[in-house]
């Protein structure tokens, strides 16, 4: 049996999840598109944009805050941990009112992270079934 380093894990997984979110929209994205749905596939893609954003700015908020080297994380942390709901609510009420792209197909996009997460888990229980056995 194959022992791991569990930190060395969860860095790479880390690195991947953004790379799968990606993957994942632009697989959807190119689908919708392909379906001829036009506006519901540029829905999907402001949706997904703006939750992968979102993520990132989380990801970089929480390593910074968690860096043990600094006493003050830089203001710019704060600023996306303010900026980062409003500028979503903003942008999805903003879609909703105008009716410019369909509201469900952006609220589709938004769980783009979700799915990313989900795939990540299946890669890693497959990686840990195969060093058990």
């Amino acid at each position: 049996m194959t022992q791991t380093n569990p930190t060395t894990d969860r860095a790479q997984a880390e690195a991947r999840l953004p790379r799968w979110m990606l993957a994942l929209a632009g697989v959807g994205t190119l689908g919708i598109l392909l379906s001829t749905h036009v506006r519901f596939g540029a829905g999907f893609a402001v949706g997904s944009g703006l939750a992968i954003l979102s993520y990132l700015w989380l990801h970089q908020a929480v390593e910074a805050l968690m860096s043990g080297g600094q006493v003050r994380p830089p203001a710019a942390v704060f600023a996306k941990i303010l900026v980062r709901y409003p500028l979503a609510f903003a942008a999805v009420y903003l879609f909703y009112k105008t009716g410019w792209l369909p509201f469900q197909a952006i609220l589709a996009g938004l769980f783009v992270p979700l799915g990313g997460v989900l795939i990540e888990s299946v890669a890693l229980i497959r990686d840990g079934l195969k060093t058990q056995a």
